[in-house]
């Protein structure tokens, strides 16, 4: 049982949530997500939040396709760009040949790939995974850690509990450990914010990055960015276009890189932090 949280989730923020089992780490997400209501006190302002359960209920009359699109239209999505997003994000966790397979008769790591899907395709302000990354196969994992890396640097806060003490390590804004009831900061370090890119249309896009101490820059960046060397950091340019992913590579680096700045080529002020 869960006693005495007072939680101010800030924006644009990563918030890992630890503790013992049953320590109550799943109530307190369903709590955050709307799914349960408090005994005492209230939750409010609540953001447009998508929520990925500890178990995916597989007895549903849909098939994994027809399952994202009607959560889609749920969220308030037209049917089209529900499909279309289905799409998506099946593909990008390989299980685009699922797709219009009943979801009884699938995996347990494909049933979870569609949990997670599900979550994602609403683009929400607030985002619960609870033991998310659970089922996955490696890159169905990497793609979600790329993927929580994305709804941040858009501006969104992600909660998440895993049991793997690694998962996106260093990259936490926020850490909350539950113990004995009561919900106390953990020792997880913060970072800064991350700042979303600018509407660049099809210019050039400089994000300044600075790494952990003796890394060199991570291989395979998309966009095949410009690298300039700075003082204790590097500054990359990039097609406007490639610029999301960049910052998602960076972010899931490992370890990952931290951004100090994103801006415009052409309008060369940096937003400093």
């Amino acid at each position: 049982m869960l006693r005495g949280v007072d939680l101010d989730l800030p924006a644009r923020s990563l918030v890992r949530v630890e503790g013992a089992n049953g320590s109550g780490k799943s109530t307190l997400l369903r709590l955050i997500a709307g799914i349960e209501s408090p005994t005492e006190g209230r939750v409010t302002e609540r953001p447009r939040t998508a929520y990925v359960p500890e178990r995916f209920p597989v007895a549903l009359p849909f098939t994994a396709a027809g399952y994202l699109v009607h959560l889609g239209r749920i969220h308030g999505l037209r049917s089209a760009v529900a499909a279309a997003r289905a799409t998506d994000w099946l593909e990008r966790f390989g299980a685009t040949g699922h797709a219009r397979t009943p979801l009884g008769e699938l995996s347990k790591g494909t049933s979870q790939k569609v949990a997670v899907a599900q979550a994602l395709l609403a683009e929400p302000e607030l985002l619960i995974l609870d033991e998310a990354w659970t089922g996955l196969d490696t890159a169905a994992r990497e793609e979600l850690d790329r993927a929580v890396a994305e709804r941040v640097a858009a501006g969104s806060t992600v909660v998440f509990v895993d049991h793997d003490p690694q998962r996106l390590a260093g990259a936490a804004d926020l850490g909350l450990r539950i113990e004995g009831g009561a919900l106390v900061r953990s020792a997880t370090a913060p970072r800064e914010p991350v700042p979303g890119p600018r509407e660049a249309g099809a210019g050039q896009v400089r994000i300044e990055a600075a790494g952990p101490t003796g890394s060199g820059l991570p291989g395979g960046l998309p966009g095949a960015p410009v690298y300039e060397a700075g003082t204790g950091h590097a500054v990359l340019t990039v097609a406007a276009g490639h610029s999301d992913a960049l910052l998602r590579a960076l972010l899931t680096a490992r370890p990952p890189w931290h951004i100090l700045a994103v801006e415009d080529a052409d309008s060369r002020t940096y937003e400093d932090r």
